[in-house]
């Protein structure tokens, strides 16, 4: 026999869409997710360039993986942790320009228009972000809201 309460059942809360390893890649290139950002979210490949960085970190926005997104930001500006908004789903990505970020440079800015959803609403986010090498490794630093 349940037991029944008085308390009025609350909805679930909408989940990230389920993302496999053949999936294709949220962050727009042509390969399979494992292929592309899923390597670098898992630890076995780091992020050559910036722009592949901030693919990455796209894609981890979108699989709602938040140790890679604080892996991945530099210590002096890191969050203390990231709240995903469970009525927001990240649906396509946009690099509008890329300066330096290449193996041969320390630094690197990427412009790009992120587009969602809210509550089924479209929107998107237009945004001039600066990464930089720290210890070896491509680190988002800072960014400035385009729009």
């Amino acid at each position: 026999m349940s037991r029944r309460t008085s308390r009025p059942r609350q909805p679930a809360a909408p989940q990230a869409p389920r993302i496999t390893p053949a999936s294709p890649c949220p962050c727009g290139l042509t390969a399979a997710y494992g292929e592309c950002c899923g390597r670098f979210h898992s630890g076995s490949a780091a992020a050559p360039t910036c722009e592949a960085l901030m693919r990455s970190r796209y894609a981890a926005f979108a699989v709602q993986d938040a140790a890679y997104l604080l892996r991945t930001w530099h210590p002096e500006t890191r969050p203390p942790g990231v709240d995903f908004d469970p009525a927001m789903r990240w649906t396509g990505l946009e690099i509008l320009e890329t300066t330096e970020g290449s193996a041969f440079h320390t630094t690197g800015t990427v412009t790009f228009r992120a587009h969602y959803t809210d509550d089924g609403r479209p929107d998107s986010l237009h945004e001039h972000s600066r990464f930089v090498r720290h210890e070896g490794a491509w680190v988002y630093a800072t960014a400035v809201f385009v729009d």
